[in-house]
Protein backbone atom coordinates (compact mmCIF):
# COMPACT_ATOMS: atom_id res chain seq x y z
CA UNK A 1 0.00 0.00 0.00
CA UNK A 2 1.71 2.69 -0.54
CA UNK A 3 -0.13 1.49 1.12
CA UNK A 4 0.34 4.46 -0.12
CA UNK A 5 0.93 3.78 2.38
CA UNK A 6 -0.32 5.52 0.73
CA UNK A 7 -2.12 4.75 3.86
CA UNK A 8 -0.35 10.62 5.04
CA UNK A 9 -3.64 15.68 5.74
CA UNK A 10 -3.76 19.31 6.08
CA UNK A 11 -6.85 21.45 5.60
CA UNK A 12 -9.28 23.96 7.00
CA UNK A 13 -10.52 22.65 10.33
CA UNK A 14 -13.96 23.47 11.63
CA UNK A 15 -17.03 21.43 12.48
CA UNK A 16 -20.67 22.22 13.08
CA UNK A 17 -20.61 20.64 16.53
CA UNK A 18 -20.69 23.36 19.15
CA UNK A 19 -19.93 20.87 21.89
CA UNK A 20 -16.46 19.97 20.60
CA UNK A 21 -14.08 22.33 22.38
CA UNK A 22 -11.24 21.69 20.02
CA UNK A 23 -13.29 22.41 16.95
CA UNK A 24 -14.63 25.52 18.62
CA UNK A 25 -11.07 26.80 18.77
CA UNK A 26 -10.82 26.26 15.02
CA UNK A 27 -13.97 28.26 14.39
CA UNK A 28 -12.65 31.12 16.49
CA UNK A 29 -9.52 31.14 14.35
CA UNK A 30 -11.74 32.26 11.46
CA UNK A 31 -11.83 28.89 9.83
CA UNK A 32 -8.09 28.87 9.18
CA UNK A 33 -5.97 25.83 8.69
CA UNK A 34 -5.00 23.33 11.29
CA UNK A 35 -2.22 21.06 10.29
CA UNK A 36 -3.07 18.19 12.60
CA UNK A 37 -3.09 16.10 9.53
CA UNK A 38 -3.49 12.37 9.53
CA UNK A 39 -2.60 10.12 6.61
CA UNK A 40 -2.00 6.73 5.44
CA UNK A 41 -0.82 7.83 2.31
CA UNK A 42 -1.12 10.10 1.64
CA UNK A 43 0.79 12.94 0.05
CA UNK A 44 -2.27 14.73 -1.05
CA UNK A 45 -3.89 18.08 -1.36
CA UNK A 46 -1.91 19.95 1.23
CA UNK A 47 -1.80 23.09 -0.87
CA UNK A 48 -5.53 23.26 -1.55
CA UNK A 49 -6.45 24.52 1.88
CA UNK A 50 -3.21 25.91 3.30
CA UNK A 51 -3.00 29.58 4.11
CA UNK A 52 0.73 30.22 4.30
CA UNK A 53 0.20 33.26 6.48
CA UNK A 54 -1.49 31.47 9.35
CA UNK A 55 -0.38 28.74 11.68
CA UNK A 56 -2.60 26.16 13.29
CA UNK A 57 -3.41 28.49 16.18
CA UNK A 58 -4.21 31.46 13.98
CA UNK A 59 -0.93 33.18 14.88
CA UNK A 60 0.52 35.36 12.14
CA UNK A 61 3.60 33.74 10.61
CA UNK A 62 6.35 35.02 8.39
CA UNK A 63 7.08 33.26 5.10
CA UNK A 64 9.75 31.28 6.92
CA UNK A 65 7.16 29.98 9.34
CA UNK A 66 8.24 32.00 12.40
CA UNK A 67 6.41 34.74 14.29
CA UNK A 68 6.17 37.84 12.14
CA UNK A 69 5.27 40.43 14.77
CA UNK A 70 2.04 42.44 14.96
CA UNK A 71 -0.50 42.03 12.17
CA UNK A 72 -0.48 44.55 9.33
CA UNK A 73 -3.25 47.14 9.03
CA UNK A 74 -6.54 45.76 7.80
CA UNK A 75 -6.96 45.92 4.04
CA UNK A 76 -10.13 46.75 2.17
CA UNK A 77 -11.89 43.57 1.14
CA UNK A 78 -12.13 42.99 -2.58
CA UNK A 79 -15.88 42.98 -3.37
CA UNK A 80 -15.25 40.78 -6.40
CA UNK A 81 -13.41 38.09 -4.43
CA UNK A 82 -15.63 35.07 -3.78
CA UNK A 83 -15.16 33.49 -0.36
CA UNK A 84 -17.30 31.41 1.98
CA UNK A 85 -20.55 33.13 2.94
CA UNK A 86 -19.79 33.04 6.66
CA UNK A 87 -18.92 30.07 8.88
CA UNK A 88 -22.23 28.32 8.19
CA UNK A 89 -22.06 28.43 4.39
CA UNK A 90 -23.87 25.22 3.31
CA UNK A 91 -21.51 24.89 0.35
CA UNK A 92 -18.52 24.49 2.64
CA UNK A 93 -17.73 20.76 3.01
CA UNK A 94 -16.88 21.41 6.66
CA UNK A 95 -20.63 21.92 7.17
CA UNK A 96 -21.65 18.50 5.86
CA UNK A 97 -23.70 16.52 8.37
CA UNK A 98 -21.84 13.93 10.43
CA UNK A 99 -23.83 11.17 8.69
CA UNK A 100 -22.79 12.43 5.26
CA UNK A 101 -19.16 12.71 6.33
CA UNK A 102 -19.10 9.09 7.48
CA UNK A 103 -20.91 7.95 4.32
CA UNK A 104 -18.27 9.64 2.16
CA UNK A 105 -15.48 8.22 4.33
CA UNK A 106 -16.91 4.72 3.97
CA UNK A 107 -17.37 4.94 0.19
CA UNK A 108 -13.87 6.28 -0.43
CA UNK A 109 -12.46 3.75 2.03
CA UNK A 110 -14.07 1.00 -0.08
CA UNK A 111 -12.44 2.40 -3.20
CA UNK A 112 -9.06 2.41 -1.47
CA UNK A 113 -9.67 -1.12 -0.19
CA UNK A 114 -10.19 -2.27 -3.78
CA UNK A 115 -6.84 -0.82 -4.87
CA UNK A 116 -4.84 -2.34 -2.04
CA UNK A 117 -6.68 -5.64 -2.47
CA UNK A 118 -5.52 -5.67 -6.10
CA UNK A 119 -1.93 -5.03 -5.02
CA UNK A 120 -1.64 -8.42 -3.31
CA UNK A 121 -4.28 -10.67 -4.85
CA UNK A 122 -1.94 -11.51 -7.75
CA UNK A 123 0.62 -12.95 -5.30
CA UNK A 124 -1.50 -16.09 -4.96
CA UNK A 125 -1.26 -16.66 -8.71
CA UNK A 126 2.54 -16.39 -8.90
CA UNK A 127 3.18 -20.14 -8.90
CA UNK A 128 0.46 -20.79 -11.49
CA UNK A 129 1.72 -17.99 -13.74
CA UNK A 130 5.31 -19.21 -13.39
CA UNK A 131 4.32 -22.70 -14.56
CA UNK A 132 2.04 -21.45 -17.33
CA UNK A 133 4.66 -19.19 -18.91
CA UNK A 134 7.68 -21.30 -17.93
CA UNK A 135 9.44 -18.62 -15.88
CA UNK A 136 10.91 -18.54 -12.38
CA UNK A 137 8.81 -17.69 -9.35
CA UNK A 138 10.82 -14.48 -8.94
CA UNK A 139 9.81 -13.32 -12.42
CA UNK A 140 6.16 -14.13 -11.74
CA UNK A 141 6.41 -12.19 -8.46
CA UNK A 142 7.09 -9.07 -10.53
CA UNK A 143 3.33 -8.92 -11.04
CA UNK A 144 3.04 -7.84 -7.40
CA UNK A 145 6.23 -5.76 -7.32
CA UNK A 146 5.44 -3.73 -10.45
CA UNK A 147 2.00 -2.90 -9.08
CA UNK A 148 3.59 -1.54 -5.89
CA UNK A 149 6.12 0.47 -7.93
CA UNK A 150 3.17 2.00 -9.78
CA UNK A 151 1.57 2.89 -6.45
CA UNK A 152 4.74 4.80 -5.58
CA UNK A 153 5.09 6.66 -8.88
CA UNK A 154 1.43 7.55 -9.38
CA UNK A 155 1.16 10.23 -6.66
CA UNK A 156 3.72 12.31 -8.57
CA UNK A 157 0.89 12.83 -11.09
CA UNK A 158 -2.19 12.64 -8.87
CA UNK A 159 -0.94 15.08 -6.23
CA UNK A 160 -0.62 18.03 -8.64
CA UNK A 161 -3.76 16.91 -10.49
CA UNK A 162 -5.84 17.19 -7.32
CA UNK A 163 -4.61 20.76 -6.91
CA UNK A 164 -5.29 21.75 -10.52
CA UNK A 165 -8.60 19.99 -11.15
CA UNK A 166 -10.04 19.43 -7.68
CA UNK A 167 -10.53 16.10 -5.95
CA UNK A 168 -13.31 14.36 -7.83
CA UNK A 169 -12.09 14.38 -11.44
CA UNK A 170 -8.62 12.85 -10.93
CA UNK A 171 -9.92 10.52 -8.20
CA UNK A 172 -12.50 8.81 -10.38
CA UNK A 173 -10.54 9.07 -13.63
CA UNK A 174 -7.65 7.16 -12.07
CA UNK A 175 -9.96 4.66 -10.39
CA UNK A 176 -11.93 3.77 -13.53
CA UNK A 177 -8.78 3.46 -15.68
CA UNK A 178 -7.41 1.13 -13.00
CA UNK A 179 -10.51 -1.02 -13.53
CA UNK A 180 -9.97 -1.09 -17.31
CA UNK A 181 -6.43 -2.41 -16.85
CA UNK A 182 -7.86 -5.34 -14.87
CA UNK A 183 -9.48 -6.44 -18.12
CA UNK A 184 -6.03 -6.34 -19.72
CA UNK A 185 -4.64 -8.66 -17.04
CA UNK A 186 -7.56 -11.07 -17.41
CA UNK A 187 -7.42 -11.42 -21.21
CA UNK A 188 -3.63 -11.17 -21.65
CA UNK A 189 -2.05 -13.85 -23.82
CA UNK A 190 1.55 -13.34 -22.69
CA UNK A 191 3.50 -12.46 -19.57
CA UNK A 192 4.67 -9.06 -20.86
CA UNK A 193 1.10 -7.84 -21.22
CA UNK A 194 0.26 -9.02 -17.71
CA UNK A 195 3.25 -7.19 -16.23
CA UNK A 196 2.56 -3.95 -18.10
CA UNK A 197 -1.11 -3.98 -17.11
CA UNK A 198 -0.19 -4.65 -13.49
CA UNK A 199 2.23 -1.70 -13.49
CA UNK A 200 -0.27 0.73 -15.01
CA UNK A 201 -2.99 -0.64 -12.71
CA UNK A 202 -0.84 0.43 -9.78
CA UNK A 203 -0.05 3.82 -11.27
CA UNK A 204 -3.68 4.73 -12.01
CA UNK A 205 -4.93 2.95 -8.91
CA UNK A 206 -2.75 5.15 -6.71
CA UNK A 207 -5.20 8.02 -7.32
CA UNK A 208 -7.38 7.16 -4.29
CA UNK A 209 -4.31 6.64 -2.11
CA UNK A 210 -2.96 10.04 -3.14
CA UNK A 211 -6.22 12.01 -3.04
CA UNK A 212 -8.60 10.54 -0.45
CA UNK A 213 -6.49 11.78 2.47
CA UNK A 214 -6.82 15.37 1.28
CA UNK A 215 -10.52 14.82 0.66
CA UNK A 216 -11.04 13.71 4.26
CA UNK A 217 -9.22 16.85 5.40
CA UNK A 218 -11.68 18.93 3.36
CA UNK A 219 -14.63 18.06 5.59
CA UNK A 220 -13.37 16.60 8.90
CA UNK A 221 -12.14 18.64 11.87
CA UNK A 222 -8.75 17.90 13.49
CA UNK A 223 -9.74 15.35 16.13
CA UNK A 224 -12.54 13.56 14.28
CA UNK A 225 -10.34 13.48 11.20
CA UNK A 226 -7.87 11.41 13.21
CA UNK A 227 -10.61 8.86 13.85
CA UNK A 228 -11.78 8.91 10.22
CA UNK A 229 -8.20 8.43 9.11
CA UNK A 230 -7.93 5.31 11.26
CA UNK A 231 -10.90 3.90 9.33
CA UNK A 232 -9.26 4.90 6.05
CA UNK A 233 -5.90 3.44 7.14
CA UNK A 234 -7.59 0.19 8.12
CA UNK A 235 -8.98 -0.09 4.59
CA UNK A 236 -5.53 0.43 3.09
CA UNK A 237 -4.11 -2.42 5.20
CA UNK A 238 -7.09 -4.76 5.23
CA UNK A 239 -7.09 -4.76 1.41
CA UNK A 240 -3.63 -6.27 0.86
CA UNK A 241 -4.21 -8.75 3.68
CA UNK A 242 -7.58 -9.87 2.28
CA UNK A 243 -6.10 -10.21 -1.22
CA UNK A 244 -4.19 -13.47 -0.64
CA UNK A 245 -7.10 -15.00 1.29
CA UNK A 246 -9.66 -14.45 -1.46
CA UNK A 247 -7.10 -14.95 -4.22
CA UNK A 248 -6.05 -18.37 -2.94
CA UNK A 249 -9.57 -19.75 -3.04
CA UNK A 250 -10.26 -18.18 -6.45
CA UNK A 251 -7.02 -19.53 -7.94
CA UNK A 252 -7.62 -23.03 -6.54
CA UNK A 253 -11.22 -23.09 -7.80
CA UNK A 254 -12.51 -23.91 -11.26
CA UNK A 255 -12.54 -20.16 -12.02
CA UNK A 256 -8.75 -20.02 -12.27
CA UNK A 257 -6.23 -17.29 -11.47
CA UNK A 258 -7.51 -14.83 -14.11
CA UNK A 259 -10.65 -14.38 -12.06
CA UNK A 260 -8.56 -12.54 -9.48
CA UNK A 261 -8.47 -9.75 -12.09
CA UNK A 262 -12.13 -10.11 -13.08
CA UNK A 263 -13.18 -9.96 -9.43
CA UNK A 264 -11.09 -6.83 -8.90
CA UNK A 265 -12.67 -5.21 -11.96
CA UNK A 266 -16.20 -5.98 -10.71
CA UNK A 267 -15.45 -4.43 -7.31
CA UNK A 268 -13.83 -1.43 -8.99
CA UNK A 269 -16.80 -0.55 -11.16
CA UNK A 270 -19.32 -1.24 -8.39
CA UNK A 271 -17.63 0.99 -5.81
CA UNK A 272 -16.63 3.47 -8.52
CA UNK A 273 -20.17 4.00 -9.80
CA UNK A 274 -21.58 4.26 -6.26
CA UNK A 275 -18.82 6.68 -5.31
CA UNK A 276 -19.24 8.82 -8.42
CA UNK A 277 -22.92 9.28 -7.58
CA UNK A 278 -22.40 9.99 -3.87
CA UNK A 279 -19.06 11.81 -3.56
CA UNK A 280 -19.20 15.54 -4.43
CA UNK A 281 -16.30 17.87 -5.14
CA UNK A 282 -14.79 18.74 -1.76
CA UNK A 283 -11.79 20.91 -2.65
CA UNK A 284 -12.47 24.30 -1.08
CA UNK A 285 -10.53 26.12 -3.79
CA UNK A 286 -12.32 24.30 -6.60
CA UNK A 287 -15.80 24.88 -5.11
CA UNK A 288 -15.17 28.62 -4.72
CA UNK A 289 -13.67 28.80 -8.21
CA UNK A 290 -16.76 27.17 -9.69
CA UNK A 291 -19.00 29.48 -7.65
CA UNK A 292 -17.11 32.50 -8.99
CA UNK A 293 -17.44 31.23 -12.55
CA UNK A 294 -21.20 30.82 -12.16
CA UNK A 295 -21.61 34.33 -10.71
CA UNK A 296 -19.48 35.87 -13.49
CA UNK A 297 -21.88 34.65 -16.12
CA UNK A 298 -25.02 35.31 -14.09
CA UNK A 299 -24.06 38.91 -13.25
CA UNK A 300 -21.99 39.64 -16.39
CA UNK A 301 -19.27 40.89 -14.05
CA UNK A 302 -15.99 39.54 -15.38
CA UNK A 303 -14.03 40.81 -12.36
CA UNK A 304 -15.60 38.23 -10.05
CA UNK A 305 -12.99 35.64 -9.10
CA UNK A 306 -11.79 33.28 -6.37
CA UNK A 307 -8.39 32.86 -4.75
CA UNK A 308 -7.62 30.02 -7.15
CA UNK A 309 -8.08 32.40 -10.10
CA UNK A 310 -5.39 34.72 -8.74
CA UNK A 311 -2.58 32.24 -9.31
CA UNK A 312 -1.58 30.52 -12.52
CA UNK A 313 -0.69 26.84 -12.62
CA UNK A 314 3.09 26.66 -12.54
CA UNK A 315 4.67 23.48 -13.88
CA UNK A 316 8.00 24.52 -12.42
CA UNK A 317 6.46 24.77 -8.95
CA UNK A 318 5.01 21.28 -9.23
CA UNK A 319 8.36 19.88 -10.40
CA UNK A 320 10.01 21.60 -7.43
CA UNK A 321 7.41 20.30 -4.95
CA UNK A 322 7.10 16.70 -6.14
CA UNK A 323 10.43 15.90 -7.83
CA UNK A 324 13.22 18.11 -6.50
CA UNK A 325 12.32 19.15 -2.97
CA UNK A 326 11.44 15.59 -1.79
CA UNK A 327 14.97 14.38 -2.43
CA UNK A 328 16.51 17.53 -0.99
CA UNK A 329 14.52 16.92 2.19
CA UNK A 330 15.55 13.27 2.31
CA UNK A 331 19.19 14.36 2.27
CA UNK A 332 18.82 17.18 4.80
CA UNK A 333 16.09 16.14 7.25
CA UNK A 334 17.04 13.52 9.89
CA UNK A 335 13.42 13.17 11.01
CA UNK A 336 12.22 12.43 7.49
CA UNK A 337 15.15 10.10 6.72
CA UNK A 338 14.70 7.89 9.79
CA UNK A 339 10.89 7.83 9.72
CA UNK A 340 10.98 6.99 6.00
CA UNK A 341 13.50 4.20 6.63
CA UNK A 342 11.32 2.78 9.40
CA UNK A 343 8.11 2.98 7.37
CA UNK A 344 9.84 1.45 4.34
CA UNK A 345 10.90 -1.54 6.45
CA UNK A 346 7.33 -1.97 7.75
CA UNK A 347 5.90 -1.72 4.23
CA UNK A 348 8.46 -4.22 2.95
CA UNK A 349 7.66 -6.71 5.72
CA UNK A 350 3.94 -6.54 4.89
CA UNK A 351 4.49 -7.41 1.22
CA UNK A 352 7.24 -9.94 2.02
CA UNK A 353 4.74 -11.92 4.09
CA UNK A 354 2.62 -12.53 0.99
CA UNK A 355 5.43 -14.82 -0.15
CA UNK A 356 6.59 -16.01 3.30
CA UNK A 357 3.26 -17.18 4.72
CA UNK A 358 2.68 -19.75 1.93
CA UNK A 359 6.17 -21.15 2.59
CA UNK A 360 5.46 -21.60 6.29
CA UNK A 361 1.91 -22.92 6.10
CA UNK A 362 1.69 -24.47 2.63
CA UNK A 363 5.18 -25.93 2.16
CA UNK A 364 6.17 -26.68 5.76
CA UNK A 365 2.79 -27.57 7.28
CA UNK A 366 1.41 -29.02 4.01
CA UNK A 367 -1.86 -27.10 4.06
CA UNK A 368 -3.65 -26.51 0.76
CA UNK A 369 -3.38 -23.04 -0.76
CA UNK A 370 -6.80 -21.84 0.39
CA UNK A 371 -6.43 -22.94 4.01
CA UNK A 372 -2.80 -21.73 4.06
CA UNK A 373 -4.02 -18.20 3.36
CA UNK A 374 -6.36 -18.09 6.37
CA UNK A 375 -3.60 -17.14 8.87
CA UNK A 376 -3.57 -13.74 7.15
CA UNK A 377 -6.85 -13.11 8.98
CA UNK A 378 -4.88 -12.91 12.24
CA UNK A 379 -2.82 -10.06 10.78
CA UNK A 380 -6.07 -8.44 9.66
CA UNK A 381 -7.41 -8.70 13.22
CA UNK A 382 -4.24 -7.06 14.51
CA UNK A 383 -4.63 -4.20 12.04
CA UNK A 384 -8.18 -3.55 13.26
CA UNK A 385 -7.06 -3.66 16.90
CA UNK A 386 -4.23 -1.23 16.14
CA UNK A 387 -6.58 1.14 14.32
CA UNK A 388 -9.01 1.03 17.24
CA UNK A 389 -6.21 1.81 19.68
CA UNK A 390 -4.99 4.78 17.64
CA UNK A 391 -8.55 6.10 17.25
CA UNK A 392 -9.15 5.86 21.00
CA UNK A 393 -5.87 7.63 21.83
CA UNK A 394 -6.66 10.34 19.28
CA UNK A 395 -10.11 11.01 20.77
CA UNK A 396 -8.81 11.06 24.34
CA UNK A 397 -5.15 11.86 24.95
CA UNK A 398 -4.40 13.72 21.71
CA UNK A 399 -7.62 15.79 21.88
CA UNK A 400 -6.90 16.69 25.50
CA UNK A 401 -3.32 17.75 24.73
CA UNK A 402 -4.50 19.83 21.76
CA UNK A 403 -7.06 21.60 23.94
CA UNK A 404 -4.61 22.19 26.81
CA UNK A 405 -1.78 23.53 24.67
CA UNK A 406 -3.86 25.31 22.06
CA UNK A 407 -1.63 24.08 19.26
CA UNK A 408 -0.26 20.94 17.70
CA UNK A 409 2.81 19.31 19.18
CA UNK A 410 3.90 16.73 16.57
CA UNK A 411 5.58 14.53 19.18
CA UNK A 412 2.15 13.81 20.71
CA UNK A 413 1.60 11.50 17.73
CA UNK A 414 4.46 9.24 18.79
CA UNK A 415 3.29 7.30 21.91
CA UNK A 416 1.17 4.86 19.82
CA UNK A 417 4.09 4.49 17.40
CA UNK A 418 6.42 3.68 20.30
CA UNK A 419 3.98 1.03 21.51
CA UNK A 420 3.83 -0.45 18.01
CA UNK A 421 7.63 -0.45 17.83
CA UNK A 422 7.70 -2.88 20.78
CA UNK A 423 4.70 -4.94 19.68
CA UNK A 424 5.90 -5.71 16.13
CA UNK A 425 9.23 -7.46 16.93
CA UNK A 426 7.47 -9.45 19.67
CA UNK A 427 5.07 -10.73 17.01
CA UNK A 428 7.88 -11.51 14.57
CA UNK A 429 9.90 -13.54 17.09
CA UNK A 430 6.70 -15.25 18.23
CA UNK A 431 5.92 -16.19 14.61
CA UNK A 432 9.51 -17.33 14.00
CA UNK A 433 9.94 -19.70 16.91
CA UNK A 434 6.52 -21.32 16.75
CA UNK A 435 6.94 -22.13 13.05
CA UNK A 436 8.28 -25.65 13.53
CA UNK A 437 5.81 -28.11 12.06
CA UNK A 438 6.04 -30.21 15.23
CA UNK A 439 4.53 -27.29 17.19
CA UNK A 440 0.77 -26.85 16.99
CA UNK A 441 -0.25 -24.31 14.35
CA UNK A 442 -2.36 -22.12 16.67
CA UNK A 443 0.48 -20.15 18.38
CA UNK A 444 2.07 -19.30 15.04
CA UNK A 445 -1.23 -18.13 13.59
CA UNK A 446 -2.00 -16.01 16.68
CA UNK A 447 1.40 -14.31 16.27
CA UNK A 448 -0.13 -12.48 13.31
CA UNK A 449 -2.21 -10.34 15.71
CA UNK A 450 0.73 -8.41 17.25
CA UNK A 451 2.36 -8.26 13.81
CA UNK A 452 -0.69 -6.57 12.27
CA UNK A 453 -1.21 -4.31 15.27
CA UNK A 454 2.43 -3.17 15.27
CA UNK A 455 2.51 -2.55 11.52
CA UNK A 456 -0.61 -0.35 11.64
CA UNK A 457 0.45 1.69 14.68
CA UNK A 458 3.96 2.36 13.37
CA UNK A 459 2.89 3.15 9.83
CA UNK A 460 -0.11 5.36 10.59
CA UNK A 461 1.48 7.41 13.35
CA UNK A 462 4.74 7.71 11.43
CA UNK A 463 2.79 9.26 8.57
CA UNK A 464 0.91 11.55 10.94
CA UNK A 465 4.15 12.68 12.53
CA UNK A 466 5.74 13.56 9.19
CA UNK A 467 2.73 15.67 8.21
CA UNK A 468 2.59 17.48 11.55
CA UNK A 469 6.34 18.20 11.49
CA UNK A 470 6.47 19.63 7.96
CA UNK A 471 2.99 21.18 7.66
CA UNK A 472 2.86 22.94 4.27
CA UNK A 473 6.06 21.16 3.21
CA UNK A 474 4.36 17.82 3.93
CA UNK A 475 3.45 17.25 0.27
CA UNK A 476 7.13 17.12 -0.61
CA UNK A 477 8.01 15.09 2.48
CA UNK A 478 5.32 12.51 1.73
CA UNK A 479 6.24 12.34 -1.97
CA UNK A 480 9.76 11.23 -1.06
CA UNK A 481 8.48 8.95 1.69
CA UNK A 482 5.96 7.26 -0.60
CA UNK A 483 8.47 6.72 -3.39
CA UNK A 484 11.11 5.14 -1.13
CA UNK A 485 8.76 2.84 0.77
CA UNK A 486 7.03 1.74 -2.44
CA UNK A 487 10.33 0.67 -3.98
CA UNK A 488 11.22 -1.19 -0.79
CA UNK A 489 7.77 -2.79 -0.71
CA UNK A 490 8.28 -3.88 -4.32
CA UNK A 491 11.77 -5.28 -3.66
CA UNK A 492 11.10 -7.36 -0.54
CA UNK A 493 8.86 -9.99 -2.20
CA UNK A 494 11.54 -10.60 -4.83
CA UNK A 495 14.02 -12.06 -2.34
CA UNK A 496 11.52 -13.44 0.19
CA UNK A 497 11.42 -16.96 -1.23
CA UNK A 498 15.21 -17.34 -1.40
CA UNK A 499 15.68 -15.89 2.09
CA UNK A 500 13.07 -18.14 3.70
CA UNK A 501 14.35 -21.22 1.90
CA UNK A 502 17.97 -20.46 2.81
CA UNK A 503 17.50 -19.40 6.44
CA UNK A 504 14.30 -21.21 7.30
CA UNK A 505 11.14 -19.59 8.60
CA UNK A 506 12.58 -19.27 12.12
CA UNK A 507 15.77 -17.36 11.32
CA UNK A 508 14.39 -15.44 8.35
CA UNK A 509 11.55 -14.07 10.49
CA UNK A 510 13.99 -13.45 13.35
CA UNK A 511 16.14 -11.39 11.00
CA UNK A 512 13.13 -9.15 10.36
CA UNK A 513 12.61 -8.91 14.10
CA UNK A 514 16.21 -7.82 14.66
CA UNK A 515 15.86 -5.14 11.96
CA UNK A 516 12.76 -3.83 13.74
CA UNK A 517 14.64 -3.76 17.05
CA UNK A 518 17.45 -1.79 15.37
CA UNK A 519 14.94 0.91 14.40
CA UNK A 520 12.92 0.74 17.63
CA UNK A 521 14.76 3.74 19.19
CA UNK A 522 13.66 6.04 16.33
CA UNK A 523 10.25 7.13 17.72
CA UNK A 524 11.66 7.26 21.27
CA UNK A 525 14.49 9.51 20.09
CA UNK A 526 12.08 11.88 18.35
CA UNK A 527 9.65 11.90 21.26
CA UNK A 528 12.45 13.12 23.51
CA UNK A 529 14.47 15.32 21.14
CA UNK A 530 12.05 15.99 18.28
CA UNK A 531 11.35 19.60 19.25
CA UNK A 532 15.08 20.39 19.31
CA UNK A 533 15.65 18.70 15.94
CA UNK A 534 12.69 20.53 14.41
CA UNK A 535 14.08 23.85 15.62
CA UNK A 536 17.18 23.28 13.48
CA UNK A 537 15.20 22.21 10.40
CA UNK A 538 14.87 24.52 7.41
CA UNK A 539 11.69 22.76 6.26
CA UNK A 540 9.76 22.47 9.54
CA UNK A 541 7.79 25.71 10.16
CA UNK A 542 8.57 27.38 13.47
CA UNK A 543 5.36 27.64 15.49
Amino acid sequence: MSTSSNMDFSAQDRQNSQTDAVDAEDSKANNKDDFSASTVGLDEGMNDNIDLEKGSTGELLSDRGGPAGPPPPAQTKDPNLIEWDGPNDPGNPMNFSVQKKWLLTGVMGSMTWTITFASSVFSTASLVVAKKYNVSTEVATLGTSLFVVGLGLGPIVWGPASELFGRKTPLFFGFFVFGIFQIGVAVAQNLYTIMLCRFFSGMFGSAPLAIVGGTLADFWGPVDRGVATCVFASATFVGPIAGPVMGSFITASSLGWKWTAWMTMIMCFFFGIVGFIIVPETSHLKILQQRAKTLRFEQKNWAIHSKADETKADLGAFVQTYLIKPFAMLFKEPILVLITLYMALIYGILYLFFEAYPISFQENRHWNSGVASLPFLAILSGVLIGAGAVAYITKTRFARKLQEQGKLVPEERLPPMIAGAFILPIGLFWFAWTSNKDIHWAPQVIAGIPIGCGILMIFLQGMNYVVDVYLWNANSALAGNTLIRSFVGAAFPLFAVQMYHALGVDWASSLLGFLCIALLPVPILFYKYGARIRAASQFSPKM
